[in-house]
């Protein structure tokens, strides 16, 4: 093919290689130039026109994306006709994309001519989704390439493969704790449901039952009985180990145990077993999430009839980090949702502080333990602030009360915001509801802290943000040291109301027992979390750099 300016005298039946208005008549890209068109812009003054001309054995642009497109036609796959050097492929029932990657890739680097997308491997697609396109760059190719690019492509079956979701039935076993609310049961019932039906699924009647391996056994020979074709386990707590009482169950009914665990984040605590030809499942703490997560990368593949083993499940990584945090207790990095579900990447939520410098420090009395500066002048409340600072919490509101002025003096400009509470005096129930109060509608969730802890740092606090996940129920982050709970604590906005109501000299702990299936309790490495210092005794324990002058 040859491209360029050419005179009007030698351009009858070149092609158009852009649209030109002349006169009241539009010559449009890839036209063929017959003499009226000659004539038109002859007449318009043009003596010549930038155009493609075809050489012997070229194939138009159109005809070659036809008969490139043809052999990645399969069951289940529809073509558009040819336009513009142009096909698009698109599904004709909900179903599992496969994708041949290398057989791809190998067309694609046959020429800059030739060009094929696709979606990635196991998309989720519904009735006239688009699969792919093949589109043809230049106006033409020479036919001996895109007879190669043919036989190439008809090697073997198409490289694009859809398989349809079947309607399975689908059994549930959900157990049971003391104080877990029905509410919470009844949403995560509620979401599998749906999950389900997404996929051309039914979900025949939840069976409930005590959370122990026995009655979970019995529960999924029931539902056996009723003909289900894949059963799933919704534990009360989490599954922790392929010896936990839901795998145990599994065993119990006759099944074994797979594989436990995905390199899919949400979805880690995910374990695969089966009953005779039944596969079994019991899924992690995301399934209370609608969200994608590890759960949908393995059911997807089942309703599409396709086999799950314990190496499909240990390649599932490249693409499994499905959402991003600023920090996590283990090295990870911060990742976009993966494409296979046509889903956007998700912002990490907004997480605020609330430091409690308001109390009157009577343990401490005459002095307010908030202003005791160590050696080197510094206060306490300054040292605690500092180390919020550093971490990722933003904004930091800080509530004053007993002696806000020089509390406010001793923080010396630093970027936090003050709230006043003026009814302190009434115990910390009041300093807690008014940082609470004041929180922004922005911020997802709010980290509490004490301003009498110097010893927690920047990096503390960042664990326990990183670990605060909504879509896994972690809602209530609190640290621990050698099993024992300390602070600060975060708490979820859902639970704001919650804190609002409480009165008296109390914090906000008691909701942790109330609230168990949501609590995430994160073990550090020392007792920073278990240390505040309220006392002029406990003064003498701080780390000598950071005592008071005087205190040895």
């Amino acid at each position: 093919m040859k491209f360029g300016a050419s005179p009007l005298t030698e351009a009858r039946g070149a092609i158009m290689a852009h649209s030109q208005k002349v006169g009241d008549r539009m010559i449009r890209k890839g036209a063929l130039l017959d003499e009226a068109a000659i004539d038109a812009l002859r007449q318009a003054g043009r003596a010549e026109v930038i155009c493609a001309r075809l050489e012997p054995g070229d194939v138009p642009e159109d005809i070659a994306a036809d008969r490139l497109a043809m052999p990645m036609v399969s069951a289940l796959i529809a073509r558009s006709r040819a336009a513009t050097g142009r096909v698009n492929l698109s599904a004709e029932v909900p179903g599992l994309l496969r994708v041949d990657g290398a057989r791809i890739d190998r067309l694609n680097t046959l020429d800059e001519a030739m060009t094929i997308g696709t979606l990635p491997d196991y998309a989720v697609v519904a009735p006239k989704d688009l699969l792919a396109t093949i589109k043809i760059i230049p106006f033409a190719v020479p036919g001996t390439l895109l007879s190669v690019a043919e036989a190439l492509a008809r090697q073997g079956p198409s490289p694009l493969t859809l398989h349809p979701f079947r309607a399975l039935k689908v059994g549930l076993v959900v157990t049971q704790l003391p104080g877990l609310k029905d509410s919470v049961t009844e949403k995560t019932i509620a979401i599998t449901k749906a999950r389900i039906t997404a996929l051309t699924g039914s979900l025949l009647p939840p069976v409930h039952c005590a959370h122990h391996a026995d009655p979970i056994a019995r529960a999924l020979d029931s539902l056996i009985g009723l003909g289900a074709d894949l059963l799933l386990v919704i534990g009360a707590s989490a599954v922790v180990d392929r010896r936990d009482v839901g795998p145990e169950g599994i065993v119990g009914a006759g099944g074994e145990i797979l594989h436990f665990g995905m390199p899919v984040d949400p979805g880690n605590l995910i374990c695969l077993g089966r009953i005779g030809t039944r596969p079994a499942l019991v899924l992690p703490g995301c399934a209370r999430s609608p969200s994608l997560n590890g759960i949908d990368f393995v059911l997807t593949r089942l309703f599409a009839g396709l086999p799950v083993t314990p190496r499909d499940m240990m390649r599932m990584g490249v693409g499994g980090l499905l959402k991003e945090m600023e920090t996590r207790p283990m090295p990870r990095e911060k990742a976009p949702a993966t494409p296979r579900s046509g889903a956007a990447p998700r912002s990490a939520p907004v997480i605020g502080a609330v430091v409690l410098a308001a109390g009157r420090s009577r343990r401490m009395a005459p002095y307010n333990k908030m202003l005791v500066a160590d050696k080197a002048g510094k206060p306490m409340i300054a040292r605690v602030l500092d180390n919020v600072l550093s971490s990722n919490a933003r904004p930091i509101l800080v509530v004053t009360g007993h002696q806000a002025e020089q509390v406010e003096h001793a923080l010396g400009g630093r970027p936090v915001r003050y709230v006043h509470a003026p009814d302190y005096a009434e115990g910390l129930s009041a300093s807690l509801k008014a940082g609470i109060a004041a929180v922004p509608p922005e911020c997802a969730a709010v980290l509490v802290c004490l301003g009498d802890m110097p010893l927690v740092t920047g990096r503390m606090l960042d664990r326990l943000l990183s670990m605060y996940d909504p879509a896994e129920g972690r809602l209530i982050v609190l640290p621990t040291f050698r099993g024992k709970q300390g602070n600060p604590m975060l708490w979820d906005r859902r639970f704001f109301p919650d804190i609002l109501g409480i009165s008296g000299d109390s914090g906000a702990r008691f909701l942790v027992g109330r609230h168990a299936e949501v609590v995430c309790e994160v073990e550090m490495a020392d007792d920073a979390v278990l240390r505040d210092f309220d006392t002029t005794d406990s003064l003498a324990t701080l780390p000598k750099g950071m005592r008071p002058v005087g205190v040895q």
